[in-house]
C-alpha cells in the first residue's frame, strides 16, 4: 500500500523547510528536504512530448499510458521511502504544473504554499550574500561589473533562480485562476498563529488535527548547503517571530521599488506597504 502523496510548493526563504520538520511531527507524516521527484517525471514527460516511437503509435493510448506511469512512478518512489501514511513532497515546481498533477494523480492533489512578504525574501538572499565574506560566492563579478551592489543583486535575484522563477510561477497560477486548488499559508502568520494555521493544513489535507511542538522543533530533513553557497536550510529549533530588517539591509528606496515592482503580489496577499 502506497502513501497518500501530498505538495509543498513554497516561495524560497519563506519557512518551506521549518514546516516540512514541524509537520514531521506527526508520527503517521514522512517529510521530504527539497525533493527530485519532479524532475524524474519531467524528464520522462520531456521525452513523451520528443521521441518520435510515441509520435507513431495511437497518440490517446499513450497518453493514458504516460499518465499511468507518472502516477505508478511517484507513488513506487514515496512507497519505497517509506511505509507512513502520508508523504509530503517538497518542490518549487508542483505549483505551476498542477494541470497536469490533475491529469495522472488518481486522487484531487493538495499542494500547500508558504509565502512572505517578498521585502523579507530577498533580504533573506541578501544576508545569505554577505554571511561568510572570507569565502568567495562567484556572485560578484568586477570585470563584467555584475551584482556588485545591493540593487544590481536584487535584481538578480528577482530575475533568476530560486527566487526569480517561484516569484513568476505563483503570478501565472494567479493569473490563470488557479488559485482556489492551493492553501496559501503567509509565514507571518504562521509564525504568529501557528495553531490556527497548522489547523488550516489539516482542514485542507481532510485529516484529523495533531497537535504540535512549536518550542522544541527537531529538525529531521537535511541538505548539503555547500552545493549552493546562496542556500541555507538549516530550521531554528523554536517558532517565533522576528521583526522584518528589511529597510535596514537592503535600504527603504529598494524596499520601495519591490513593492510597486510585485504590487500584485502584496495585494492579492495583503501586506503593507
Amino acid at each position: 500500500m502506497y502513501p497518500k502523496i501530498f505538495f509543498q510548493s513554497s516561495l524560497p526563504r519563506s519557512g518551506s523547510t521549518l514546516l516540512q520538520n514541524i509537520l514531521g511531527q506527526n508520527p503517521d507524516f514522512y517529510v521530504t528536504p527539497t525533493s527530485g521527484l519532479m524532475e524524474l517525471i519531467y524528464g520522462a514527460r520531456k521525452n513523451f512530448s520528443d521521441a518520435g516511437e510515441f509520435k507513431c503509435i495511437d497518440k490517446e493510448s499513450a497518453r493514458r499510458g504516460f499518465a499511468a506511469f507518472c502516477s505508478a512512478g511517484i507513488h513506487a518512489y514515496a512507497g519505497a521511502i517509506t511505509d507512513k501514511k502520508y508523504y509530503v513532497d517538497k518542490g518549487r515546481s508542483w505549483g505551476y504544473y498542477i494541470d497536469w498533477l490533475e491529469h495522472f494523480m488518481p486522487y484531487q492533489p493538495k499542494i500547500i504554499c508558504m509565502v512572505r512578504d517578498l521585502r523579507d525574501v530577498i533580504t533573506s538572499m541578501e544576508k545569505l550574500y554577505r554571511r561568510n565574506p572570507d569565502m568567495d560566492n562567484f556572485m560578484v563579478s568586477w570585470h563584467n561589473l555584475s551584482n556588485t551592489t545591493i540593487a544590481k543583486r536584487v535584481d538578480h535575484f528577482t530575475n533568476s533562480i530560486p527566487v526569480g522563477i517561484a516569484v513568476e510561477r505563483l503570478e501565472s497560477v494567479l493569473q490563470t485562476g488557479k488559485a482556489h486548488k492551493f492553501l496559501f499559508i503567509k509565514y507571518e502568520d504562521f509564525c504568529l498563529r501557528p495553531e490556527t494555521e497548522m489547523a488550516r493544513i489539516y482542514n485542507y489535507l481532510d485529516l484529523p488535527f495533531y497537535n504540535h511542538n512549536f518550542d522544541f522543533i527537531e529538525q529531521i530533513t537535511h541538505e548539503d548547503d555547500s552545493l549552493a553557497p546562496l542556500s541555507d536550510h538549516i530550521i531554528r529549533n523554536r517558532l517565533e517571530m522576528h521583526p522584518s530588517d528589511a529597510k535596514s539591509i537592503l535600504g527603504e528606496p529598494i524596499c520601495d521599488w519591490i513593492y510597486n515592482r510585485y504590487a500584485w503580489f502584496f495585494d492579492y496577499f495583503k501586506y503593507s506597504k
